[in-house]
């Protein structure tokens, strides 16, 4: 419960964003390039965030890490709120995207490593059903605080979670198996080059292909559909406010795409949950692109959501047990930084080809495509680990 807070104030940060680049296009007449690369600095700060958190997780402890990358990306949420100009927030959204980026893969080690095996998954799936709740405030505070009140308070109160970091350092523990790690390489720390070999040694580098694959392709399509959700709908005639509304909708589909991940995770496995999950999503970007009447849209917005949200569930559960306790939070964190590349893409292209007219349909199909790509790489090169302990 401690960790999915600081997973629901990442989420909220997240989704702040992109609520606040719709409403930025029209006072500062952003152009699609400039809202593309908005969304994409984010994601480039995520990924360095995740590769260097998960790398210093495994060598500081998970809590340590944890507590950093909630600090960092608290206050530059706050800062954010003083931007004046677009360089002067973007550098601004890097650093909290660094944070961001950290944050996840972090805390999805430490509950992975702190739960019992036939618990571990639906624990993890239900830590990510924090990040719906994350996004169901950013979008709360879109509809009822931007309008009136301008983006600058939002990023005001993505800062609020620097006072539950302070709550945190006394309220969580690292993990038994850190600590049991921890004391056992103590006299011999395992080097950054020796984690970086295992996994692409034999025994893990079928996983390691695998995961970064299925990162790229999610990460990819979901930053590039998600970010850009509150401006598509604009783009198809909806005003601001109205856009918000649907965009909220769409967002509470979040919560039941979870918790019905969180329950086939334990009975059918993860390559289920992923598989299953993944193909609903590709069918749903395709049908919310060409989607041409208001109740089609709203509903492929909701299937987009339910679906997408709950393979993300599993994957952030399947990750972590495909690894040793020496190399997981390596493992996660490369796998996600890696990831966030496609996360640094998708926004900027998704710019790129709105600014040439191409059409909404046609940019959805690119996302289908490569979803499809993701369900492929689990179907063929993943292996099942449900009710299995984690590697030690």
């Amino acid at each position: 419960m401690s960790a999915g807070f600081s997973w629901m104030f990442d989420a909220m940060d997240v989704g702040i964003i992109s609520f606040v680049v719709a409403d930025l296009t029209l006072k500062w007449s952003l152009t699609p390039l400039q809202v593309g690369f908005f969304n994409s600095i984010n994601l480039v700060g995520m990924a360095v965030g995740a590769a260097v958190a998960g790398i210093m997780a495994d060598k500081f402890g998970r809590k340590a890490v944890l507590l950093w990358t909630l600090l960092i990306f608290s206050i530059a949420s706050g800062l954010s709120a003083a931007a004046t100009g677009f360089a002067v927030l973007c550098v601004l959204r890097f650093i909290a995207g660094f944070g961001l980026g950290g944050e996840l893969p972090v805390a999805s080690t430490l509950v992975s490593e702190s739960v019992a095996s036939k618990d571990r998954g639906r624990a993890v799936v239900l830590l990510e059903s924090f990040w719906a709740a994350g996004w169901i405030v950013a979008a709360l505070i879109a509809y009822f605080v931007i309008p009136k009140y301008g983006w600058q308070i939002a990023f005001l109160i993505g800062a609020l979670p620097v006072f539950y970091a302070l709550y945190l350092r006394k309220a969580i523990d690292d993990s038994p198996r850190f600590t049991n790690q921890a004391l056992q390489t103590k006299v011999q720390p395992i080097s950054l080059r020796h984690r970086f070999r295992t996994l692409w040694a034999k025994p893990h580098r079928r996983s390691t292909i695998m995961l970064w694959i299925l990162w790229f392709t999610v990460v990819f399509s979901y930053y590039g559909m998600f970010l850009w959700l509150p401006s598509v709908m604009v783009l198809k005639g909806f005003s601001l406010v109205r856009s918000f509304q649907y965009v909220l909708i769409m967002t509470l589909a979040q919560l039941p795409g979870y918790f019905t991940a969180a329950y086939f995770i334990e009975k059918f496995g993860r390559k289920f949950v992923l598989i299953v999950y993944l193909l609903l999503t590709a069918v749903s970007a395709a049908w919310f692109g060409n989607a041409s009447t208001e109740g089609m849209l709203i509903a492929a917005g909701i299937c987009l959501s339910f679906f997408n949200l709950g393979a993300w569930g599993g994957m952030y559960a399947y990750t972590p047990e495909l690894y040793p306790t020496s190399i997981r939070s390596t493992g996660v964190g490369l796998a996600a930084s890696f990831g966030r590349i496609g996360g640094v893409i998708a926004p900027l292209l998704v710019g790129i080809l709105v600014g040439r007219d191409v059409a909404i349909g046609s940019i959805f199909w690119i996302f289908f495509v490569t979803i499809i790509v993701g369900v492929i790489a689990v179907l063929v090169l993943g292996t099942e680990t449900k009710g299995k302990e984690l590697i030690d």
